[in-house]
């Protein structure tokens, strides 16, 4: 797999205050990366190092497996991370115009970008007439302009409403899909949970969890159960041998397991036993369970 960005023991102080600490993880072609964590854990500050534009402390980062300079690999690179910042008495299509001047790049390719993300209809309309949602959407379609192996977004839904939220998540998914590795840096355990297939965790600019979304911690779920006979079927669940503890809460009992198991395999022990379910779920912790559950460990 194609590497894209490496990142080796970066660290950024700034007098007494380090915004990033010995940070290290690598970005592979083809995947939708989050960087996730709290307002003040390092986010912005590493994609910043990274496009060049804050200068590092120590450590090292490099694009391309460093066959490419900084600045050659920059051209490679799509990237917004701030908010949208056009001409407001300007048309959408005059705005990407200025754009392709500035970054030598082609003309042709305004009306794809502004179709891909909707904006195609609205061309002639002048960006001040924009909601923030659609400003955001021409910032990435001025980011793709070059057709970049890498987009990066910072913190991309900030401020929208559930509507822009939904076409900017919406985007990035058909973008990802076409080809075109994402980083995103997001505050939002729901966002990255939907969006991104891996997941970088930063606190207080220190790594907790690099990997796939899904994989964030070792979670075998739990059940969530029923019965006509509650108390019979939590003594039963205090003797199962896969069942590391339960929990009751409005007659819903939650069940937490060691190891996998299917709910049919379930369902038997418990039919073997005498006990009848009325109720049996077999569920997987959410990411912000998970996250949580990881910030409690590396405390």
């Amino acid at each position: 797999m194609s590497t894209i960005l490496t990142i080796t023991n970066l660290t950024k102080t700034y007098g007494k205050l380090t915004a990033v600490n010995n940070l290290s993880f690598t970005i592979n072609k083809g995947n939708v990366y989050g960087i996730l964590g709290p307002n003040g854990s390092g986010k912005s500050t590493t994609l910043g190092i990274a496009l060049n534009v804050v200068n590092k402390t120590s450590g090292e980062f490099k694009w391309f497996n460093g066959n490419l300079s900084t600045h050659e690999a920059l051209k490679k690179i799509g990237a917004i991370i701030e908010r949208p910042n056009f001409y407001p008495y300007m048309t959408a299509y005059k705005n990407l115009k200025l754009v392709c001047k500035i970054k030598d790049i082609p003309e042709q390719k305004i009306d794809e970008k502004l179709e891909l993300v909707g904006l195609l209809e609205r061309k002639h309309s002048k960006f001040k007439t924009f909601s923030l949602g659609m400003k955001q959407r021409l910032a990435i379609a001025s980011a793709l302009l070059n057709d970049p192996e890498i987009l990066i977004l910072d913190e991309p839904t900030n401020g929208l409403d559930p509507q822009g939220i939904h076409q900017i998540r919406s985007l990035i998914k058909d973008i990802a899909s076409k080809g075109t590795t994402i980083l995103l840096a997001s505050h939002l355990l729901d966002e990255v949970e939907k969006v991104c297939s891996h997941v970088v965790v930063l606190r207080k600019g220190e790594k907790l969890y690099e990997g796939p979304v899904d994989q964030m911690i070792t979670s075998n779920g739990f059940f969530e159960l029923k019965s006509d006979n509650n108390a019979e079927l939590i003594k039963f669940l205090n003797d199962h041998k896969n069942i590391t503890s339960v929990k009751e809460n409005d007659q819903i009992i939650t069940a937490f397991l060691d190891q996998p198991m299917s709910a049919s395999a379930f369902n038997q022990d418990c039919f073997n036993a005498g006990i009848r379910l009325s109720h049996l779920v077999l569920r997987k912790e959410s990411l912000e369970e998970q996250f949580l559950q990881l910030t409690v460990q590396l405390n």
